[in-house]
């Protein structure tokens, strides 16, 4: 199973940008996995972003992007979850990764996830 991110570049604070996420693998059925993103930022640890169950019904969001970030996932067609960042901050800088996790919950928790991306960069600045 192969996690591929993109969408990642510098935005300036305010705007809006959107991550995309794309699976694929011969025995991978994206219905079969909740997804997420996590983040490190230089020199911090890796942590949760957003999360998101298999068909889309349930999310959930660290108290750090509640309200800006929007995590959503195509099931029908393109197979891809996306997260939508809306109002980035400097803070926000970081490599974000896309991970999904085999059953039907959505987790917060790193080492509930069996896939990772690779990471795209977003840099926040003006």
């Amino acid at each position: 199973v192969q996690l591929q991110a993109s969408g990642g570049g510098l935005v300036q604070p305010g705007s809006s940008l959107t991550l995309s996420c794309t699976a694929s693998g011969g025995d991978f059925t994206f219905t079969d996995y909740s997804m997420g993103w996590f983040r490190q930022a230089p020199g911090k640890e890796r942590e949760f972003v957003a999360a998101i169950n298999w068909d889309g019904s349930s999310t959930s969001y660290a108290d750090s992007v509640k309200g800006r970030f929007t995590i959503s996932r195509d099931n029908a067609k393109n197979e891809e979850v996306y997260l939508q960042m809306n109002s980035p901050k400097p803070e926000d800088t970081a490599v974000y990764y896309c991970a999904a996790r085999a059953g039907w919950g959505q987790s917060k928790r790193e080492r509930d996830y069996d896939y990772w991306g690779q990471g795209t960069l977003v840099t926040v600045s003006s």
